[in-house]
């Protein structure tokens, strides 16, 4: 495994305002600004800080020009890259100014370097949750709890075990902890290793990353890394509100064009519609639009708890006149709820959107566990109630006078005539018994927006997808936001029908595809203006020579599930195949197809004195994981610990081995979005990016080697008429589409109004 090399800067207060992909980027800028003489001088500036996403939108040539001849009298003088550095931020600090702010890299999951200032709220917020759910690892255990005064959350972050920790608790199972490195004293190998599984894995749960090297991870760079753990925290509080995991949600909500919208929501959005149905019921008159200013005054939270909550109701807070008194309350009535929490009555006075934001989701999700619990403990002790009554009396003889009162009833004296006239009978106890329990039941859960209205719920659970598309749906929405487009998808199908995010795709994967005067740019609200921009997006695919027979821009508009994964997925094997052949600088051999990567693999296992061999991408012996693990040992012998694998006979077995190839290659440095089902059940399209993955990162270790040329003498020329396969069956001929392309009965008839 070659080392990693970051960029490093004489200046520390300089570098320190850049991550290394920033500094990696710019240099390489600045290396392309040389004159023929080979210097830079600051009058090749303003074309080449023009063209950078950061400025291309603020100012012109002419602008940035007049800028830095502010600074400097002579514009012909020749700089060094620490005076192009500076130049950026001079750039960066004129922008701020015009813009009037800052982003939030916890509601808008990115990164950026324009707001370096640590928030000490914050960050005791998130140690806080750090030390409540990590107190019982027993790795960890030993260095918490965390004293947020200190910077001691950054000094344990430096070794990756934390963040890789952080993200099994937030989406369980995403991490094989077998293969965290958690010796006490780490070596940078083992080190590099940890914040390179963390990152990729990341990256799989949905976090934004683009901004972030592990060297940054290394360095311990506070900005950075309360980034990270804001969009990992954020991730976790989150990960109920959608209709797939609480369909209950559908309550919030009048009708199946309702619901269908309230599917293409984000999840702060739904929280957002969750509160304003809670607040409208409690009478409140104000819409809550947003996580900051319209929480300042605390009057919103106060009439959220006394809705949820009313047992711990009080008109107390709303008679408070001071927002800070008020919003002090606020929190002791939280507590009184068991609600960890995730701000100070300053925060709330002070608007702070993230932990506004994570202190309602705290209570969405507190309230939803209390109303599961209640019905969980009014069943047992129906069970216990009836089983006693079963003993006194067999059915159908009346119970005695003093029995014939309900034992629930002590929680509501009062009862339904038809209840009434059940209990005075005695007969059949429990059935009034079954009724009240439920009714207690949903009386309480209606108070975080549960709903046990079977209609709505049966057609929220009716629109949700089978195991297989879900699978693919998840990776490819994780695939796109992990290519750093301005957009940010949560439910593919809703969020790609209008094209505008699918244009930001190929233009990532393909750049200059895209014409964007020809494009709309979201909000759209007339149909045939998206038809148009998936238009485009077919004309664009049928230019990279993509499988799009009898293709539609109304097929995309009209959220056809199974054309828009085929799509995806060819989008998603052109940009590999576009990553292995940039690596192939002087190349002139064919395109590189299927059969290329699955033999490539074969012949890897093979050369390390292996005996696995994968007769194609669909083989069912790929399903106990051993060849996966026999290649990533084949390029390199010191990731895989054999002593972890097992047979993989058993489906138990299978799982765990699946489980460890996914973090292992993670690890190594595979950007993949796989889950362990894709290996058991072999999925051919998920077995292609995993092996192609594995294979990239090889080649790449291999030219930074000085091995340039390595693909090309791997790549044999095919035989006559295709390539074969071990057993000796003919593969597709080296310039055609793999079969995994989209069929022509994906593609349905669909209309879109104009």
């Amino acid at each position: 495994m070659s080392s990693y090399q970051g960029v490093h800067v004489s200046d520390q207060w300089l570098q320190s305002q850049f991550t290394q992909v920033e500094l990696r980027t710019l240099r390489s800028k600045f290396l392309s600004a040389r004159t023929q003489q080979g210097h830079v001088t600051l009058t090749e500036l303003p074309p080449v800080f023009a063209g950078l996403k950061a400025f291309s939108e603020m100012f012109n040539e002419d602008e940035i020009k007049t800028i830095l001849e502010e600074g400097h009298s002579d514009l012909g003088e020749e700089i060094d890259f620490e005076s192009f550095l500076r130049a950026y931020l001079t750039l960066q600090d004129r922008a701020i100014e015009k813009s009037g702010g800052t982003r939030s890299s916890f509601l808008k999951a990115t990164t950026t370097t324009f707001h370096h200032a640590i928030n000490e709220s914050e960050k005791a917020s998130y140690v806080q949750h750090i030390n409540s759910y990590l107190a019982e690892d027993k790795f960890l255990k030993d260095f918490l709890p965390i004293d947020p005064a200190t910077d001691a959350l950054f000094e344990l972050a430096k070794d990756g075990v934390l963040l890789c920790k952080l993200i099994n608790i937030a989406v369980p199972g995403t991490i094989d902890e077998r293969a965290i490195n958690t010796k006490k004293v780490l070596n940078p190998w083992e080190r590099n290793e940890n914040h390179t599984l963390c990152l990729n894995s990341a990256k799989a749960i949905g976090c934004t990353v683009v901004n972030i090297g592990t060297q940054d991870l290394v360095e311990g760079r506070p900005h950075l890394i309360l980034g990270l753990i804001s969009q990992i925290i954020k991730i976790q509080l989150l990960a109920d509100l959608n209709l797939k995991k609480t369909p209950q949600l559908v309550e919030l909500v009048d009708n199946s064009k309702d619901v269908e919208e309230l599917m293409s929501l984000g999840p702060e959005k739904v929280l957002l519609k969750w509160m304003n149905f809670h607040l409208k019921k409690a009478g409140y008159q104000k819409q809550v639009t947003n996580f900051s200013t319209d929480l300042k005054d605390g009057e919103a939270y106060a009439h959220l708890l006394n809705a949820l909550a009313p047992e711990h109701s009080t008109t107390e807070t709303l008679e408070t006149s001071d927002p800070t008194e008020r919003a002090n309350k606020v929190l002791e009535m939280a507590e009184k709820l068991d609600c960890k929490r995730y701000l100070t009555p300053k925060d709330i006075v002070e608007g702070s959107a993230n932990l506004n934001l994570a202190f309602v989701a705290q209570i969405f999700q507190h309230r939803k566990a209390d109303s599961l619990m209640l019905l969980l403990l009014l069943l047992f002790s129906f069970f216990l109630v009836t089983c006693d009554l079963g003993l006194k009396q067999k059915i159908g003889s009346p119970l005695p006078a003093h029995e014939s009162r309900h034992p629930i009833s002590i929680f509501n004296p009062e009862t339904s005539e038809l209840e009434s006239k059940v209990l005075s009978t005695g007969m059949f106890p429990w059935e009034p018994l079954f009724v009240r329990s439920f009714k207690l039941a949903y009386d309480f859960s209606c108070r975080n927006g549960l709903s046990t209205d079977s209609k709505k719920s049966t057609f929220a659970e009716m629109m949700t997808d089978d195991a297989e598309t879900s699978r693919e749906e998840r990776c490819f929405r994780f695939w796109i936001n992990s290519l750093g487009v301005d957009s940010y998808v949560n439910h593919l199908f809703e969020d790609v029908a209008n094209g505008w995010i699918l244009l930001e795709v190929m233009e990532k994967i393909s750049p200059g595809s895209v014409n964007w005067k020809h494009a709309n740019k979201p909000p759209i609200k007339m149909p045939f203006k998206q038809v148009e921009n998936c238009n485009q997006i077919v004309q664009i695919g049928k230019e990279l020579n993509l499988s799009l027979v009898n293709v539609a821009g109304n097929d995309i508009v009209a959220g056809n599930k199974k054309l828009i994964l085929a799509f995806l997925w060819q989008l998603m094997r052109f940009n590999m195949v576009q990553l292995l052949k940039n690596l192939r600088t002087h190349s002139q051999v064919k395109e590189i197809t299927d059969a290329d990567i699955l033999n490539w693999a074969n012949r890897k296992v093979k050369k390390a004195g292996r005996t696995c061999q994968m007769e194609s991408f669909k083989d069912k012996s790929l399903s106990n994981g051993r060849f996966f693990l026999e290649l990533l040992s084949a390029v390199e012998p010191r990731v895989v610990n054999w002593g972890l694998v097992t047979k993989g006979e058993t489906e138990e077995d299978k799982k765990m081995n699946a489980t460890y190839i996914i973090s292992v290659a993670r690890k190594l440095g595979c950007s993949i979005f796989l889950l362990p089902e894709d290996v058991i059940q072999v999925n051919q399209k998920m077995m292609l990016t995993l092996t192609a993955s594995i294979m990239y990162w090889s080649l790449q270790q291999q030219e930074a080697a000085g091995n340039g040329d390595i693909l090309d003498e791997l790549l044999e020329p095919p035989t006559e008429g295709g390539e074969t396969t071990p057993s000796g069956e003919e593969t597709a001929p080296s310039g055609e589409m793999s079969d995994l392309a989209v069929d022509d009965s994906a593609s349905e008839p669909s209309k879109v109004e104009e």
